[in-house]
């Protein structure tokens, strides 16, 4: 064998290797919707590092509402609090997105809850009754997830927070994202018309964020973040180069915190990800009301009752 024909069969040995690389970079930065992925010992040590810097434990290791922790190993269904925070210099924000998921690797399902913003209900360990965002603001993520599970009385296991504010650099790391935007409308700046849009990411964060021009509210709102979120998914496991991942674990390990290690996060592409395959949207029913002039979603006790025995059925809990 000439050396040529020995560098030509080193570069095909080497080319899937980098494509893996990529899918689990890709893969673990939408770990919320269980993106898929493959390790790669190229990037392993970076990875790591970046989800050390991820990782911010809850104050409480288990939720009250489970009598032992789940179990990846055993394929225990999990469920998974994903808050995208409006967060700017010096302000800690809102928690402007809320999607309870649940998943069951057993039969292979997803459920999502987009949670309005506005959502009317009691704030755990504040001792008031207010916006259901505003528990975010009031006692950080440990008082958004104790506040959830009083709302929809289920266990939040795990939490995923991604700071919408800085989202956009996530979006320029892997080249922009493209959309199928359902309506016409002017926001920011930005104008946005219906059909494909390829969006930068000061452009994707202007259109994640629109709400009061949307018929929808709150719920088109949260459409389109989901949106941008799987655009960075196609966008990522479409990029046959390694050449931007340091900027794209850079943009992670700046807006990205979560209770999920990194030896997790292996356990749930192993065990979890065909879930991602079977996913039902459930929605919050309810209707807008003024409390002293201020405008809140109420939403009532029958139908917390059906969506909780919804998501307790799933996550197989009493």
């Amino acid at each position: 064998m000439n050396m040529e024909e020995s560098q030509t069969r080193k570069r095909k040995r080497k080319k899937p290797k980098k494509k893996r690389a990529f899918k689990i970079i890709m893969g673990i930065i939408v770990l919320l919707i269980l993106g898929v992925g493959a390790y790669a010992y190229s990037v392993w040590h970076s990875v790591e590092k970046t989800f050390t810097q991820t990782h911010e434990p809850l104050k409480r290791d288990v939720s009250e509402k489970r009598s032992e922790k789940v179990s990846f190993s055993d394929k225990d269904p999990i469920s998974i609090l994903l808050l995208g925070v409006d967060q700017r210099a010096g302000d800690r924000g809102r928690s402007d997105s809320l999607i309870l998921m649940t998943v069951n690797p057993k039969d292979q399902s997803m459920k999502m809850v987009s949670i309005p913003r506005d959502t009317r209900t009691e704030i755990v360990g504040k001792g008031t009754t207010d916006k259901i965002n505003h528990a975010y603001a009031f006692g950080g993520v440990d008082m958004a997830v104790n506040t959830v599970e009083k709302f929809l009385d289920v266990p939040v296991d795990y939490y995923v927070q991604v700071n919408m504010e800085s989202f956009k650099d996530i979006v320029d790391a892997v080249g922009g994202v493209t959309v199928n935007n359902d309506l016409d409308f002017n926001y920011d700046g930005y104008s946005f018309k219906k059909g494909k849009l390829t969006l930068d990411g000061k452009e994707a964060l202007a259109y994640s964020r629109m709400r009061k021009e949307d018929p929808r509210g709150d719920f088109g709102r949260q459409l389109r973040q989901r949106q941008i979120i799987e655009g960075v998914i196609d966008e990522g496991a479409s990029v046959q180069s390694l050449a931007n991942y340091g900027n794209i674990l850079d943009a992670i390990g700046t807006n990205v915190r979560t209770n999920l290690t990194f030896d997790d996060m292996k356990q749930i592409q192993s065990n979890y990800k065909d879930a991602r395959h079977n996913v039902e949207q459930l929605q919050v029913d309810g209707q807008g009301e003024k409390i002293n002039g201020i405008y809140y979603y109420a939403v009532s006790d029958a139908t917390r009752q059906e969506l909780s025995t919804k998501l307790k059925d799933h996550l197989n809990v009493k």
